[in-house]
């Protein structure tokens, strides 16, 4: 380990992000009552431009009004590059009560697009005497976002997730794909009549894990727009939890149950875990760095392993 320790995420679940536009508050009861740990409201994509004013209109009175439970409560403001997300950030700081627990920033592509928010956040905070700060979490969507992303994982103490954003990065990058997330058809590798579709976002998913287990931040894996394909779901999400990630937006309701099975550590995985730990001390009160557990061996690395499980397990239980 280096002479620098990795500060530690927040520890909050965040097995499910549920995503809904700020233009249809019918379904935000139903939103509130789903078994998502995020619940993200939206002012961007999902909000037609003439739709924008009364969709935050409409977050900020649900966000007062509707009993959101325990959930992390956060809204996906509009891009820096258009004249939307100042008036979102002033009105959602000036008018929404203190519910609202989070700003998600998009298509952040360098350190200096959280500074700008953050400094336009900050100043409304201290003008209106706002006793919770609000965390940011930001979607990386780019190739400049990308590129920055260990800038943009330090470039903040409000920054507490990062997610990818496969849509539009796939744009930016150029690649040749409509699909979002997933394994694509023309991404694959040929050996005789085999064919063995590989993983498109592999590369990235990795980047974001490390920038953000560096700095102490949430890695999240953003959508996967076949909402009928629950098995390539499923396999996405597997991917991406054992890559490190915490947790994956849901784009439809029916996607939630799905992440939460993923990214909430089995009660086998748990036992384990916890079987590994007993027998590292024992070992430990032999005198012995390493033991052999179900015919393999266990060591001082191993612990951690354990422990990131049991952990991921008993912050799910208490909330």
């Amino acid at each position: 380990m280096s002479f620098r320790i990795q500060p530690a995420a927040p520890a909050r679940p965040n097995r499910c992000q549920l995503f809904g536009p700020g233009s249809r508050p019918a379904i935000f009861e139903k939103m509130a009552a789903s078994a998502a740990d995020v619940i993200n409201l939206d002012l961007e994509d999902s909000v037609a431009p003439s739709d924008k004013d009364s969709a935050r209109a409409n977050i900020i009175e649900a966000l007062g009004s509707i009993d959101w439970g325990n959930k992390y409560m956060s809204v996906r403001i509009n891009g820096l590059d258009t004249p939307y997300w100042y008036r979102d950030v002033v009105d959602l700081l000036e008018q929404a009560d203190e519910r609202l627990d989070q700003i998600m920033i998009p298509k952040v592509g360098c350190a200096e697009d959280v500074y700008a928010v953050d400094a336009l956040v900050t100043a409304i905070e201290t003008a209106k005497g706002r006793a919770k700060k609000i965390s940011f979490e930001v979607i990386i969507e780019s190739a400049a976002g990308i590129a920055h992303a260990e800038e943009i994982a330090a470039s903040s103490p409000r920054l507490q997730a990062m997610s990818l954003g496969a849509a539009d990065f796939a744009a930016s990058m150029g690649m040749q794909t409509t699909g979002i997330g997933g394994t694509q058809e023309n991404y694959y590798m040929q050996r005789g009549e085999d064919r063995h579709w590989s993983d498109p976002w592999h590369w990235a998913q990795a980047k974001i894990v490390a920038a953000c287990r560096t700095h102490g931040v949430l890695p999240v894996d953003g959508p996967f727009g076949d909402f009928s394909d629950d098995a390539g779901f499923v396999a996405q999400a597997k991917r991406s939890a054992t890559l490190g990630m915490v947790g994956k937006w849901a784009i439809h309701p029916k996607q939630i149950a799905l992440a939460n099975e993923v990214f909430t550590p089995s009660e086998e995985a748990v036992s384990e875990a916890r079987e590994i730990l007993a027998a590292m001390e024992d070992a430990k009160a032999k005198g012995e760095g390493a033991t052999v557990y179900k015919g393999r061996l266990v060591d001082i690395a191993s612990i951690k392993q354990a422990e990131v499980i049991v952990a991921q397990a008993e912050l799910i239980a208490a909330n």
